[in-house]
C-alpha cells in the first residue's frame, strides 16, 4: 500500500490522538461528571475542529519540505476533502444514537458512558476496516466500481426512503440479541451487567451500546468507501475518518436539543453520496480533481442548510399564524 505516512507522521498522530483522548475522557467522561451543556459541546467541537485543520497545516508544511509543494498541496486538499465528507456523514450517525437513546430512555448523564465506549469502539473498528480496505484495493483495483455502485445506491435509497414506523425494539436484532442475553428490565445506573440473586444479567444500557457500536460500522460502510473516491492513501483515509470521529460525542450534545430542525440535511448527504459514487465509477473515463470534489461536497452541505433554514423558517411562521 503506497502511502506518503512515514513513521514520523504516523507517531505524530498517533500522540496526538491519544493526549486529546485523554483529556477528553478525563475532563468531561469521568465517572460522576455532569452531561455536557450545549455552550461546552459547542467549544469542545470548534477544539476539534480546530485541532483536525493544525494537524492539516502541520501535515502541508512537512509534505512542503520532503515531498515538494505540489505534493503537499494535493495531500492536504485530500485530507481535508475526506475529513469534510466523514464530518457530513457523521452528522446521520448522531440523529441515530438521539433515536436510540430516547427509545430507551436513557437519562442524559448516562448517555456519556456510551458515548465514551461508543468513541473508542468507532476507533478501533474504523482502524480495522480502512487497513482492510486500503489492502484489497490494492490488490484488486476493480473494487472502486464496487464501492462506487454501492455509494450510488445508498445516495438513492436515502433519497427516497420514507421514515421507519416501526419502533426499534421490534427489530429482529434487537429481538435477537434480548432472546440471547438475560437482561433486566430497567437500566441499573451505568452499569452494564448486574447481579440478581447471584446470576449475571445484562442490563438495557449494554444493549444500547452494542446497537451504538453497529450503527458505527453501518455508517462506516458508506463513509470508509467515500473517502476512497478521494484518496486510497491509508494514512490520509484514517487520519481524516479518526479526526472526524473524535468529534462524535461533542457533535452530539451540540444536535441533541435540535436535531428535528435538520430535516432536509438527508437529501443533502444523499447527493453527496450520488456525487461520489459517480465519481468512482467514472475514474478511468474522467478523473474529477480533488479541489472540484471538494467544492461540490462543500456548496452541497451549505445549500442544504440554506434550504433547511429557509423550510424551519416557513414552518415557524405558519406555526406563529395559528
Amino acid at each position: 500500500m503506497n502511502s506518503v505516512g512515514t513513521p514520523l507522521l504516523w507517531g505524530s498522530f498517533a500522540v496526538v490522538v491519544l493526549i486529546m483522548l485523554a483529556i477528553d475522557l478525563l475532563l468531561q467522561g469521568r465517572k460522576g461528571s455532569h452531561t455536557m451543556t450545549m455552550k461546552q459541546a459547542a467549544v469542545w467541537s470548534l477544539v476539534w475542529v480546530t485541532l483536525s485543520l493544525l494537524f492539516n497545516a502541520a501535515f502541508w508544511w512537512y509534505l512542503t519540505g520532503t515531498s515538494g509543494r505540489e505534493v503537499a498541496d494535493a495531500q492536504a486538499l485530500a485530507f481535508l476533502t475526506g475529513y469534510l465528507i466523514e464530518k457530513s456523514l457523521a452528522v446521520d450517525n448522531v440523529f441515530v444514537w438521539l433515536m436510540l437513546f430516547s427509545y430507551f430512555s436513557v437519562p442524559a448523564a448516562l448517555q456519556r458512558r456510551v458515548l465514551v465506549y461508543g468513541v473508542l469502539g468507532a476507533i478501533v473498528l474504523r482502524t480495522i476496516m480502512i487497513f482492510a480496505g486500503s489492502w484489497l484495493i490494492a490488490q484488486f483495483e476493480w473494487l472502486l466500481y464496487v464501492f462506487g455502485a454501492f455509494l450510488l445506491f445508498t445516495g438513492l435509497k436515502m433519497a427516497f426512503s420514507k421514515e421507519d414506523e416501526g419502533g426499534i425494539g421490534d427489530k429482529p436484532l434487537v429481538r435477537w440479541i434480548r432472546g440471547h442475553l438475560r437482561m433486566t428490565d430497567k437500566i441499573e445506573g451505568e452499569r452494564f451487567f448486574t447481579r440478581q440473586n447471584g446470576v449475571l444479567f445484562a442490563t438495557p444500557l449494554l444493549l444500547v451500546l452494542i446497537l451504538v457500536e453497529l450503527s458505527d460500522v453501518i455508517f462506516a460502510v458508506d463513509s470508509i468507501p467515500a473517502i476512497f473516491a478521494v484518496t486510497t492513501d491509508p494514512f490520509i483515509v484514517l487520519t481524516s475518518n479518526l479526526f472526524a470521529i473524535l468529534g462524535l460525542r461533542a457533535m452530539y450534545f451540540l444536535l441533541a436539543g435540535v436535531a428535528e430542525r435538520f430535516t432536509m440535511l438527508k437529501y443533502g448527504l444523499s447527493i453527496i453520496l450520488i456525487f461520489i459514487g459517480v465519481k468512482m465509477m467514472i475514474v478511468d473515463f474522467y478523473h474529477i480533481p480533488i479541489a472540484i470534489s471538494l467544492g461540490v461536497v462543500g456548496g452541497i452541505l451549505a445549500l442544504t442548510l440554506i434550504i433547511n433554514a429557509i423550510v424551519n423558517y416557513r414552518n415557524d411562521q405558519k406555526k406563529l399564524a395559528k
